[in-house]
């Protein structure tokens, strides 16, 4: 009997509006969205490994200009890219992240190898890009980072005083920039990885919850894999991907009702717009979101995919 496997992929949630989405855009989004699942789901149906299934399948997400991650990260107050990434694989739990990395073209890929590679968890800014060339990486120019459309919102931003989570005028004008992946492999084992460009006009060298191990990435076997995405203070203080995972392992709630629970609950009564994408260790998918739309997508265990952005479609 074949065992099952499954993912699911997303770009970010908030407030994406139909209105604003040209039909060419739609496309091309749609696109990246389908490209990235199918990029882990094929190495999912070869017997590989769920880790490595999602930081391909988020490569291809930080590769693409569409998302706040990688190639589409927004830019600090100081006119630069900083990027936050995790990785955690369930078997014996163990995770890696970086944070504040300015000059890697896939930090996942990094947090990955830290992971493998490093007795730690979590390196940030100057000394993870000093592991990174210790492990054959290449220095990337911010220039390959830059985008007239990010630059165009950083000085929107800094005229009005404020940041932001991502654009001023395109339709996920309110989007929580973050991209991530969830998958069960063939050996019933599951893994999460999350990626960020962090927030527009962001300083003092801000964090959010996509190098958080618990908050905005989780994976343990038998239990559920979990990546998030929103306004990364809430969902730091709400411990949103454990709190989920804690619901199904000790209240024994299946994996809609658990994040349901959360997403729609405190997280909601406090502020924290956003949502995530999790897999249960029978690889069954739930898509979770308070926010009116979520770049997602995913392959359940009978192969059938699915592409969606707003939260109405069913």
């Amino acid at each position: 009997m074949n065992k099952p496997f499954s993912i699911a992929i997303h770009g970010g949630a908030g407030t994406i509006l139909r209105e604003q989405m040209t039909p060419e855009l739609e496309v091309s989004i749609r696109a990246d969205l389908k490209k990235s699942v199918r990029a882990g789901h094929r190495i999912l149906a070869q017997g590989g490994d769920a880790l490595d299934a999602v930081v391909e399948a988020v490569k291809v997400l930080e590769d693409s200009p569409h998302f706040n991650a990688g190639k589409g990260s927004v830019l600090t107050n100081k006119e630069m890219v900083e990027m936050d990434a995790s990785v955690m694989h369930g078997k014996e739990m163990e995770a890696g992240a970086v944070a504040g990395v300015k000059h890697i073209k896939n930090p996942i890929e990094l947090a990955r190898d830290v992971m493998t590679n490093s007795k730690h968890v979590l390196l940030i800014g100057e000394g993870a890009e000093e592991f990174a060339f210790t492990q054959g990486y290449e220095y990337t120019e911010q220039d390959y980072f830059y985008t007239d459309r990010r630059y165009e919102q950083l000085q929107s931003m800094k005229a009005k005083g404020q940041f932001a989570l991502s654009e001023s005028k395109y339709p996920d004008d309110e989007k929580h920039g973050t991209v991530g992946a969830v998958a069960l492999d063939q050996q019933g084992n599951l893994a999460a990885a999350t990626s960020t460009g962090g927030i527009t006009n962001k300083q003092y060298g801000r964090v959010g919850d996509s190098a958080l191990i618990g908050a905005g990435t989780f994976a343990k076997n038998g239990n559920v894999a979990i990546s998030t995405t929103g306004m990364g203070e809430y969902f730091i203080r709400q411990n949103v991907a454990c709190d989920v995972a804690a619901r199904m392992r000790y209240l024994k709630e299946e994996i809609g009702s658990a994040c349901e629970a959360v997403i729609q609950g405190d997280l909601k009564q406090m502020g924290g717009e956003g949502g995530l994408i999790a897999v249960d260790s029978q690889g069954q998918l739930h898509f979770s979101l308070n926010s009116t739309g979520m770049y997602r997508a995913g392959v359940d265990p009978q192969g059938n995919i699915e592409v969606k952005i707003y939260s109405d479609e069913i």
